[in-house]
């Protein structure tokens, strides 16, 4: 089952075309890894999906049908709570652990204490962050290192419970270590998550989504099972992609 479906989608920052004629399915529950050469649109389609794009004045023509609705029907806001989204640096309020995982549930109408906290160690959980800052919450979010500083910002987006998240090279800038901590948690979210990775790391796509979408200048190239993109590309722009040849 698809809960995202791009059609015919073009998007544009003033008037240079970025993205053209895309064309793809996103399943319900499963994570899909975009890859391609730096500057291809990966990212601008991240940002095209939760309506980011229109706040650095980029515009979409096309499709984005989410949930059965064309995405423009709601407003930013609920889209917003809807589709998650993390980048690749990591961002954390300048605000103790707890605010910033208590920041959007309070923006969104949450002012029960009991029912914060639950959501606090809920998440907290979930990102395998519990156990290493439970009890250090009041603890300024800077003070955590680059690696449990990404994984709160996961856990923040997940604190109001959207139904996909967008990843944009959470890992790029982690170790080894780090790196396999947010893998193992991203695969255990998408059981319950929609998670859509943009990754410059063939191996961490080949390593843990269901799904590879390779962009190539703006245009889907090829778009099918990871395993089938990886061991047997029906274009040869993938094949060479994988294989180093470019990019």
């Amino acid at each position: 089952m698809n809960i995202i479906e791009l059609a015919s989608l073009n998007a544009y920052y003033g008037s240079k075309k970025i993205l053209n004629n895309i064309n793809m399915k996103i399943m319900k529950n499963k994570i899909t890894a975009i890859i391609g050469p730096s500057g291809c649109g990966k990212s601008t389609l991240l940002a095209a999906l939760n309506r980011m794009l229109e706040e650095s004045d980029g515009k979409v023509h096309g499709g984005i049908i989410f949930d059965g609705k064309d995405i423009f029907s709601y407003s930013k806001e609920d889209i917003r709570k809807r589709i998650g989204i993390v980048f690749q640096k990591p961002a954390p309020f300048p605000m103790s652990i707890y605010k910033n995982l208590t920041y959007a549930p309070i923006y969104y109408g949450t002012r029960d204490r009991k029912k914060l906290d639950e959501i606090v160690k809920n998440k907290l959980q979930v990102s395998g962050l519990l156990e290493e800052v439970k009890n250090d919450l009041n603890m300024s979010a800077l003070k955590l290192s680059g690696g449990q500083q990404q994984r709160l910002c996961i856990a923040r987006a997940l604190t109001v419970e959207p139904e996909v998240l967008l990843l944009d090279e959470p890992c790029s800038a982690l170790d080894v270590k780090n790196t396999a901590n947010i893998e193992e948690m991203l695969l255990r979210l998408s059981e319950n998550y929609t998670i859509i990775i943009v990754t410059h790391n063939l191996q961490q796509a080949k390593r843990i989504s269901d799904y590879t979408a390779f962009i190539l200048d703006g245009e889907l190239i090829e778009y099918d099972e990871t395993e089938k993109i990886f061991n047997s590309p029906d274009d040869k722009r993938t094949r060479e992609y994988i294989e180093g040849i470019y990019g």
